[in-house]
């Protein structure tokens, strides 16, 4: 996965990011602040799960 296009959202701040770089089956994710950490993978199909739930506020607190 080193040669995935990482890339930040608008709505991020400097200190609180997350990059995220997709495949053509997958999304990987990992922390701004530290690129050379872990990633976490996740299939297109819960990616998209993930992405719905984000755009419909189930998450919000």
């Amino acid at each position: 996965m080193s040669e995935l296009n990482w890339r930040k959202s608008t709505y991020t701040d400097n200190y609180n990011c997350v990059e995220v770089a997709l495949t053509s089956d997958a999304a990987a994710v990992r922390d701004s602040k530290n690129p050379d950490g872990g990633i976490l993978a996740f299939n297109a199909q819960t990616w998209h799960s993930f992405l719905s739930a984000v755009r419909t506020d189930h998450y919000r607190c």
